[in-house]
C-alpha cells in the first residue's frame, strides 16, 4: 500500500491552498482516499502525480515563432 498524504501535506507538495484542494477534490480533478464517510480525506502520491500531469501545459509558440508572448521593448 502507498504512503498516504494529507490534505495539508498534498496542498503544500502542489503548492496550492487546502481550499483549492478540495474544491479539485469535490469537481473529480484529483483522486482522494476517504475511510469513512466525513472521515479524514487522504491523497497518495499517484493521485498527486497524475492531477499534475492532468494540469500541466506545454508553452505554446506564437505566430512569430517566438516563445514567448511578451513584446520586445524597442
Amino acid at each position: 500500500m502507498q504512503n498516504l498524504i494529507t490534505r495539508k501535506e498534498a496542498a503544500r507538495l502542489l503548492g496550492i491552498s487546502v481550499k483549492t484542494l478540495d474544491l479539485a477534490r469535490k469537481s473529480g480533478a484529483i483522486a482522494y482516499v476517504q475511510f469513512v464517510e466525513n472521515g479524514c480525506v487522504y491523497f497518495t502520491e499517484n493521485a498527486i502525480d497524475e492531477y499534475v500531469a492532468k494540469n500541466t501545459y506545454q508553452a505554446k509558440i506564437s505566430e512569430d515563432g517566438r516563445t514567448t508572448y511578451r513584446r520586445r521593448r524597442s
